[in-house]
């Protein structure tokens, strides 16, 4: 070790102590020489510090990259060495699983240049989000995960207490949007809104915060701030300064008193959000860069074309009579100096800090703000080819639907290249989304295996030479999901992006089962990756809906209207929605969006019946062979069959839709009979589905669903779920034969109108 350790070499060095004699000496020594001394192991971090490089073929380490070596002389001694902190675990625990077994004559120095330079993990929901009550969930193995295989950043800033800090009005939804990205008020104030919240309320997520950036640090990670900002304030700060009321930021289908954060274009308003960062990076200063979310949960821009009630604002940004392109413009440019108040707040104290932004929300402020992205603002982007939420990129199998986000965006466009050279030539980066984990993908289940999608989408990245990856949503949870191929994939190309995906496959099956057991387990998961790659996205039912909407313990019946709210309540209670949603009663609609059309819910489940379940039941026989005396096989049965009442439920949201709109838009007898026959065939496949559900959360001896230590929550589900289903089961059976019908005015009830 360095004698200017870094906390990560001292990690490593006290798990090899554990496996060495007693009298085993643990010193730190400066990195600028390390001799042939038989018995030392040198464990250091190094750039071009190392003089002394006879060990290494023609003394070179890899130029422009980073990189990870391990060298054991026959004289007894070794080296474990990396460019960064963060590879530096990972080559650790790589070392001692492969290499242990061989000879020390037969060492040649293992280098291996790291594939992607910076991988980030982006809204964790497990570690940070919204997700974070989850039972047996253990941060540290989390973080050290991350660690083992390959990551380098992590976001860590999440508050101490299960739901947010924000104060609603009776009846409304909206409070519970904070309770993820929280904003950098809810762990510093600065001297403008100081006595806002407690000291004792801002402590308790402070110490969260630096307990997370400790431990990943502890790995090598390198830890950094999500949060939703300029975010709304309360009130109280208005009543003493009225003058720096910025935009209504609040969604007026969801929230029911208006929101409005400060504005930012007012110096006394800068000063208070780098005084607050200032606060926090006191106390880590090793925090190294702020990721940015904007115009969504209570957060946005002044007169940005995406906020939700339109273009505005405070006093001090436009006048009157602005055409569209003034407002554009200034909008952007106050974007912009908000990012350069963060940036130059955080560098005084740490000088790699960064800010890390979404561009999606700025769709009409793009072609004004792109030039102002340099010298440190970064992106995180599904694609640099859009200008808004449009999806650029079109699904695996079926060439008709366009994607973006989740596992099915499984490759990059090679034009994707130009526009990010430009930001790198700013000294900017871009940071490309891929998902291998439960969000975007299928959440709330745990450890779905789709090894052949993963390394698509890595393959295409590294193949356009993008060294910055942004992977969102959080890895599974190690403690909860022992067998992971999907991690391994990405452990495994990080080290070697020439890899042979079936060799890599191969060698993981044979770890996690046997040399005999092997090809049976790889049929299995590209029966499942044929599956997974085949469903076709059902919209927000297919990315969080199936917890946010309450899909598994919600009644598909005909008229869902029909059911008196009382009988309701057991899910509505935690939905994310409104009283007057639509949604409620409309599976193809929420707020005022059109989620799904009945031509593309009929394309749909027709597919489903075709492409997705076939090979999800072949996957379930394959693997349920050895469930009985082998641990993979079990785990990966389980995970298989739940994967399969999630589709099936998918699939169930779709005919309702197809048939529903069906029966009401149409005149022909024999359309509107074959409409309801195709409802009553759901609802009988589903009322089983939810028993199978019931089944799995019996029988299963797995943690294959997202589950709440603490409570139910519109984001998570508790240890009520079976009581759930059979309330579901119960009324689908009560309410099944009511004739089909939505009621279109549903949004605009009243309750107690006086008309």
């Amino acid at each position: 070790m360095d004698k200017k350790s870094y906390p990560v070499e001292k990690t490593i060095a006290r798990e090899l102590s554990k496996n060495m004699s007693p009298d085993t000496k643990i010193r730190a020594l400066s990195a600028k020489s390390m001799p042939k001394k038989k018995g030392t192991f040198y464990i250091s971090i190094l750039n071009d510090a190392l003089d002394d490089l006879s060990f290494l073929p023609q003394g070179r380490i890899p130029a422009k990259n980073e990189w990870v070596l391990f060298h054991a002389d026959p004289c007894g001694c070794s080296w474990l060495l990396s460019s960064k902190p963060h590879f530096l675990y990972m080559a650790y625990k790589y070392v001692f699983e492969y290499f242990l077994d061989r000879e020390i004559s037969s060492f040649t120095p293992w280098i291996k240049t790291i594939s992607f330079h910076v991988e980030k993990s982006t809204f964790d929901i497990f570690l940070t989000q919204y997700a974070r009550m989850m039972r047996h969930f253990d941060k540290e193995n989390h973080l050290k995960e991350y660690a083992r295989i390959g990551f380098s950043h992590v976001e860590v800033n999440a508050l101490a207490c299960d739901r947010p800090i924000e104060k609603g009005v009776p009846g409304e939804f909206y409070p519970e949007f904070y309770t993820y990205c929280p904003a950098l008020d809810q762990f510093a104030s600065s001297s403008l809104n100081k006595g806002i919240y407690t000291e004792k309320y801002l402590e308790r997520n402070r110490k969260l915060l630096k307990s997370h950036a400790k431990t990943a640090l502890k790995y090598g990670l390198v830890p950094g701030l999500l949060c939703f900002e300029p975010r709304s304030v309360p009130e109280e700060i208005f009543k003493k300064y009225p003058t720096l009321r910025g935009a209504r930021v609040d969604h007026p289908f969801r929230s029911f008193k208006p929101r409005y954060n400060l504005s930012v274009v007012h110096p006394a308003v800068k000063e208070h959000y780098a005084e607050m960062l200032t606060n926090i990076m006191k106390e880590i200063p090793e925090l190294e860069f702020m990721t940015i979310w904007t115009n969504d949960s209570g957060a946005g821009f002044e007169y940005t074309k995406s906020l939700y009630v339109g273009r505005n604002g405070g006093a001090y940004l436009i006048r009157e009579w602005k055409d569209d392109e003034d407002i554009a413009r200034a909008a952007a440019e106050n974007i912009s100096g908000f990012f350069s108040t963060l940036l130059e707040a955080g560098k005084k104290i740490n000088p790699k800090f960064r800010i890390i932004t979404r561009l999606e929300s700025f769709y009409g402020e793009r072609k004004h703000l792109w030039p102002e992205l340099k010298n440190g603002v970064d992106v995180e982007v599904n694609s640099l080819l859009t200008s808004g939420w449009e999806n650029h990129y079109r699904h695996p199998v079926y060439s008709d639907i366009r994607v973006s986000g989740s596992a099915l965006q499984n490759r990059l466009d090679k034009k994707e290249i130009k526009p990010s050279q430009d930001l790198f030539s700013r000294k900017s980066r871009a940071f490309f989304f891929h998902s291998f984990g439960s969000h975007t993908n299928y959440e709330p289940l745990l450890g779905i295996p789709f090894p052949w999608l993963v390394y698509e989408k890595l393959c295409s990245a590294h193949s356009l030479q993008i060294k910055t990856l942004s992977h969102i949503g959080g890895i599974s949870p190690p403690d909860s999901v022992p067998f992971s191929v999907n991690r391994e994939i990405f452990r495994k190309f990080q080290l070697d992006p020439n890899m042979d995906i079936e060799e890599a496959v191969s060698d993981i099956a044979e770890k996690y089962s046997s040399r005999e057991r092997a090809s049976s387990l790889i049929k299995a998961w590209r029966l499942i990756d044929k599956s997974v790659r085949s469903f076709p996205p059902l919209s927000i039912y297919s990315h969080y809906g199936v917890v946010w909407q309450r899909l598994f313990v919600r009644p598909l019946v005909p008229d869902i209207s029909a059911i008196p709210e009382k009988e309701r309540a057991y899910y509505e209670d935690h939905m994310c929605t409104s009283v007057h949603n639509p949604n409620k009663v409309d599976l193809s609609k929420d707020v005022l969006f059109d989620l799904i059309s009945k031509e593309y819910a009929g394309k749909c489940f027709q597919r489903i019946n075709q492409n997705v379940l076939p090979s999800l039941d072949k996957a379930v026989s394959l693997l349920s062979r050895h469930k009985a005396s082998d641990k993979a096989f079990l785990d990966q049965y389980w995970r298989a069959r739940a994967l399969k009442c999630l589709y099936e439920t998918l699939r169930s949201t779709a005919v309702w839709i197809y048939s529903v709109y069906e029966y009401l838009e149409s005149e022909e007898p024999s359309k509107r009979t074959r409409a309801k026959k195709l409802l009553q065939d759901m609802i009988e496949r589903e009322i089983e589905n939810s028993r199978r559900l019931i089944e799995i959360w019996n029988k299963a001896p797995i943690d294959w669903m997202i589950v709440s230590k603490t409570e139910e929550t519109p984001f998570i589900y508790g240890e009520n779920f079976p009581d759930l289903m059979k309330k579901r089961i119960k009324l689908m059976q009560k309410y099944r034969n009511r004739e089909p019908f939505i009621d279109r005015k549903f949004m605009f009830r009243v309750k107690n109108s006086p008309f």
